[in-house]
């Protein structure tokens, strides 16, 4: 009996088919790892490397590069200024995520549910999306306009008999971090709704049908259903959603002119290291680029060990 055309002969002495193919699969990999080495690994060993040493610019002299150890970390810590840019920026990305989160869930919620047959949908899901697409500078200039002294808002106000003076905004610690937060809010809410809505898409309408036949309730289903299916997806946005708060900078460099007024209640780490950057002193700009690098870490786990307790629990039983 003659054998057939794919025989064993057709597999390499070398190794299966298999491995062959994984080959490949590394070949493709090459071009991510040699961008990531350039443009990622390269600078933060740089970055690390560089932050051990004095160097910067003093009027016209170049002070350094010299070995200083851990000074720049040392006074960093010790100037004052870290802890309360750190809470500046922790404030006014929990001042926008949390209205951020509730509204997202509401309207996912909306969006997610056939029976409700909200008719427009494409239209509203894209209405809701178009803050995102903004520039971000566009967007604090046109706050800027509209807050200021003589602004659309003031003068709205004053018509309407609220204020009698015009009301100074960027002047004021609480108006100034709310403003910001407002902005992170509209551009960033359309995103999270997007995201949260293609998770409750995903979840299987006959877990829906099953709880209505139990006679479970809209509320009950949303939070004994809903939400704990819908855990991994709102894990990924929070440490995301966390992860840019900590690097806030645009909206708040340009709203407040680099964060100088009022009482930098609005400057936050981002601004912080521009300026290090700016008056060329490389070694605190380092230092601090370290520390934003550790903090993001630290909270990042922190959050995702938080959320993902009750999951490493039942595992473990």
């Amino acid at each position: 009996m003659a054998k057939s055309s794919t025989s064993v002969a057709t597999i390499p002495k070398g190794g299966s088919k298999v491995t062959r193919f994984n080959v490949w699969g590394y070949i493709f990999l090459i071009p991510f790892i040699a961008v990531f080495a350039i443009f990622t690994l390269v600078p933060l060993v740089n970055t690390i490397y560089n932050s051990f040493f004095e160097n910067y610019v003093d009027g016209l002299r170049q002070i350094g590069p010299n070995f200083v150890g851990f000074d720049n970390y040392v006074a960093l810590f010790t100037s004052g200024d870290l802890p309360k840019y750190f809470a500046n920026t922790m404030i006014m990305w929990v001042l926008g995520f949390i209205p951020q989160i509730l509204v997202s869930l509401l309207l996912a919620a909306w969006f997610s549910n056939p029976s409700l047959r909200l008719k427009g949908q494409r239209f509203f899901k894209t209405v809701i999306y178009l803050p995102n697409l903004i520039m971000a500078s566009a967007f604090a200039m046109l706050f800027f306009t509209m807050f200021s002294k003589v602004g659309p808002v003031n003068s709205m106000l004053q018509n309407m008999g609220i204020i009698s003076e015009p009301y100074v905004f960027l002047d004021h610690a609480g108006s100034t971090r709310g403003l910001v937060a407002l902005m992170n809010f509209l551009m960033w809410f359309g995103n999270t709704t997007i995201l949260l809505l293609s998770g409750m898409l995903g979840i299987s309408t006959d877990l829906f049908e099953a709880a209505e036949i139990d006679g479970a309730n809209g509320t009950q289903i949303f939070f004994r259903i809903t939400m704990p299916l819908l855990k991994p997806i709102f894990i990924y946005v929070l440490i995301t959603s966390l992860i840019g708060g900590l690097q806030m900078f645009d909206v708040p460099q340009i709203l407040t002119d680099g964060g100088e007024n009022p009482q930098r209640s609005a400057m936050t780490l981002i601004m912080y290291l521009n300026k290090h950057l700016f008056s060329k002193n490389y070694g605190m700009a380092g230092a601090l680029s370290v520390i934003l690098l550790i903090v993001t870490a630290i909270l990042s786990f922190f959050v995702f060990k938080m959320t993902a307790s009750d999951e490493v629990k039942k595992k473990r039983k």
